[in-house]
């Protein structure tokens, strides 16, 4: 019986039936070269887990400054940036001072104080030595001029909050207010302060 006679005898309500194929191996060996390919390009080019920080950035603590902050670490990150540009050339972008010239601030017994009236008082009146940090005498014979004068109360807040957090450091937050506060106690024409008139102000 040719195939147009088994197509006319065949019923009309039977369900149609699908042929097999193979796939062909040509198809298949295609799909894994180009999957193959693909691996090997973003093992080259996605970066992984690589800290590299690309054009136009030049590190990593360079392009995490640039990144958006909120809150706490808005004001850590608007202190460090002051400090670095007031502050680091004298007391080191590292807290450490310079020996014989000016004192660290890391570990510093005055920047781990409970109370923040002392701290406060030192950049707005400014400092002459000698003075005893960590337990050590340090005279520094250029002294320390009264830089927070010049400065919004919220930025020296923010400074001084960068100064009791960073290195180590583990003290509380200075507030605007407090500053404010510490500013008008100053007066209009502050005089630099001594270490011992320092050490006799009240927390």
């Amino acid at each position: 019986m040719s195939d147009e006679k088994k197509s006319c005898s065949a019923s009309p309500n039977a369900e149609p039936a699908a042929e097999r194929s193979h796939l062909p191996m040509w198809i298949l060996a295609l799909t894994f070269v180009l999957l193959y390919l693909g691996a090997v390009f973003f093992d080259h080019h996605g970066g992984w887990f690589d800290r590299e920080v690309y054009s136009p950035y030049a590190s990593a603590e360079e392009l995490d400054a640039w990144q958006p902050k909120f809150g706490a670490a808005a004001l850590l990150a608007q202190g460090r940036v002051l400090y670095e540009k007031n502050c680091g050339i004298c007391h080191g972008n590292d807290g450490l001072g310079k020996p014989g010239q000016f004192p660290p601030l890391a570990g510093s017994e005055w920047v781990n104080a409970k109370g923040v009236r002392r701290l406060e008082q030192i950049p707005l009146q400014g400092l002459n030595g000698p003075i005893e940090v960590k337990g050590q005498a340090l005279n520094f014979p250029s002294g320390m001029v009264a830089i927070g004068t010049a400065m919004a109360d919220a930025d020296l807040a923010a400074v001084l909050t960068y100064i009791r957090s960073a290195w180590g450091n583990q003290a509380g937050e200075v507030m605007a207010d407090d500053v404010k506060a510490a500013r008008a106690a100053a007066g209009a024409h502050p005089q630099p302060l001594s270490g011992d008139q320092l050490a006799k102000m009240p927390e």
